[in-house]
């Protein structure tokens, strides 16, 4: 063990232990010149016969985590491998685990234990949608640090792994009994992204009823069962998360976030109020089609009926100011027709209207995407062209106006290629196609870049992104896209020759070119701010502001080269 003072590395010095475990030591430092607090986990070499195994355990920690980066993550600050032990510098997060948590209060309210389940799904749905996706395999309470703001920090990515399809051999008892999957015990296949969902599950089993799943009973009971206070909606998401059939499980985070988000929805009270609402409603609306059925025929009748109940909704949706209160409207037009396309056109029109695609919106749409109703698979299959330009609209809306700007590309991407599979062929659309392939493109580029920097093998595809960067341009200016779209281009153009001027220069790309297409931008300003509402002014503004300094940094990259 490391002495209290001791100093590693010339700059952090130990001031006492916060952590130990079977693998690892871990301490809380300080860098006395920064004045900064710091995580150090040690592994000593002469204390484990398993010490190459740890080791690599460790060093793939690291790997993983350098790659990383989000708010519910740590990041790795330095890697130290000394003669007698290993030790990885990482930030120190002030808090206690939830297991710690669990020990002293004992079980926690559902609404805490649904917070942090939302914020883990978050965490879960960027490292399942890294390239390729990152398999955490080991969610439980002393793995989850709780800070004192209440947002909680996934740490201890030890047995974590990257996927690789069809790769069924890679587990082999991996995982903590109680909280593991059953596919993480070897000849059940392989782990994927819902034996993450699956873990998650265990862990709100034991937040929420304080009852461990890998102590007696061994087994995980409905939550009403120690206590018939707790939601049965809840109760339902977690029974669904630990189904052991990984096709019985939410297939993805954000399916399982969305269930949270509205969890109140499937307790047993409401679905009964529910069904009597509907039992009123179709009570009146029989009455009603015996009336029509005696003059025009039943059919007719539905249909009409179907068709005012439609036009109704979009009636009020198209009135309300409030934007929930019309989402929610569209998606009940939705749901009385969801084949018809004025419903998802105006959903994507008053999502957009702002200029901002937030976590709201999303939830919304992502009620239309996974709902069980099956609204997108009747949209693509009685509407195909319409379903492929929704696909496109909500592509734009993630590429350009999502708030997470970490992982707007790749969201986007997926509807871009729903888009495609629609678009290939028609010449009415070869528009949206073309631009379709570019984003989709574009964002391979974005997913591959970082692990092609760690791998030294980015030569060629700075030059290569720029040239579609520029064709994206050019298809803009010959046909251009609503002006707030057109401004958020050519924020990313400026941002990203600024960001990777030294590389565009490595591959050839002319300093005088790059400097051309600034020329260009700042001419459409000046066309656009002509008759600019207050949102493209802004936009302008923050374009002008970084073209301010793009010349200097653009001279600078390349004098360097």
């Amino acid at each position: 063990m490391l002495e209290l003072g001791t100093i590693i590395d010339g700059k952090y010095k130990i001031l006492n232990e916060i952590g130990h475990g079977g693998m690892s030591t871990v301490y809380l430092a300080i860098n006395e010149k920064a004045n900064k607090p710091w995580a150090v986990k040690e592994i000593r070499k002469s204390c484990r016969k398993d010490f190459q195994m740890i080791r690599q355990s460790l060093l793939m920690e690291v790997e993983l985590l350098k790659k990383l980066k989000h708010p519910n993550l740590p990041s790795i600050i330095d890697v130290i491998d000394e003669k007698e032990n290993i030790m990885i510098v990482m930030d120190y997060i002030e808090g206690n685990t939830l297991e710690k948590v669990l020990s002293e209060q004992g079980a926690q309210k559902q609404e805490t234990v649904i917070e942090w389940a939302i914020q883990l799904c978050d965490v879960l749905d960027y490292l399942h949608t890294r390239n390729p996706a990152v398999i955490y395999r080991d969610m439980k309470p002393s793995n989850v640090m709780l800070k004192s703001d209440g947002s909680v920090i996934l740490i201890d990515f030890g047995i974590a792994r990257e996927y690789k399809e069809r790769n069924v051999a890679d587990t082999t008892c991996l995982g903590t009994q109680g909280y593991a999957a059953p596919e993480q015990f070897g000849n059940m296949g392989q782990t994927d992204a819902r034996t993450d969902i699956y873990c998650l599950g265990a862990t709100m089993y034991h937040l929420v009823t304080g009852h461990n799943p890998s102590e007696p009973p061994y087994e995980m009971y409905p939550i009403t069962y120690w206590n018939q206070e707790l939601s049965t909606g809840l109760e339902q998401i977690i029974l669904k998360c630990t189904c052991k059939n990984p096709n019985d499980r939410y297939q993805s985070a954000r399916e399982l976030k969305y269930a949270l988000q509205h969890y109140r929805d499937m307790d047993i009270t409401t679905v009964r109020q529910n069904r009597k609402r509907l039992a009123l409603f179709l009570g009146t609306a029989i009455a009603s089609l015996l009336c029509f059925i005696a003059s025009i025929g039943f059919g007719v009748a539905s249909r009409n009926l179907q068709k005012d109940t439609y036009a109704e909704f979009m009636e009020m949706a198209a009135r309300t100011t409030v934007e929930k209160d019309a989402l929610e409207l569209y998606i009940q037009a939705i749901d009385t027709d969801s084949t018809r396309s004025e419903a998802y056109e105006s959903f994507c029109e008053r999502v957009l209207e702002d200029g901002v695609f937030d976590n709201g919106e999303e939830n919304y749409l992502l009620g239309i995407n996974i709902s069980t109703k099956k609204y997108l698979q009747n949209f693509f299959e009685k509407n195909p062209t319409a379903y492929a330009d929704f696909c496109y609209d909500i592509g734009n809306a993630y590429w350009f106006y999502y708030e997470h700007e970490e992982s707007r590309q790749t969201h986007a991407v997926v509807w871009f290629e729903e888009a495609v599979k629609v678009y290939e062929g028609m010449e009415e659309r070869k528009e949206e196609l073309r631009r379709s392939l570019l984003y989709m493109d574009m964002g391979g580029f974005y997913k591959k870049i970082i692990a092609a920097q760690i791998e030294g093998v980015d030569a060629g595809m700075y030059g290569d992104y720029w040239t579609k960067l520029v064709a994206w341009k050019q298809m803009n200016d010959m046909q251009p896209d609503r002006e707030l779209i057109t401004l958020r281009m050519y924020r990313e153009l400026v941002t990203r020759s600024m960001e990777y001027a030294r590389y565009l220069c490595e591959d050839g790309i002319r300093q005088e070119e790059i400097q051309e297409v600034y020329a260009s931008i700042e001419a459409d300003l000046l066309r656009i701010e002509q008759q600019a509402t207050q949102n493209v002014r802004q936009e302008i503004a923050a374009i002008r502001g970084l073209l301010e300094g793009a010349d200097e940094l653009i001279s600078s990259g390349y004098t360097d080269v």
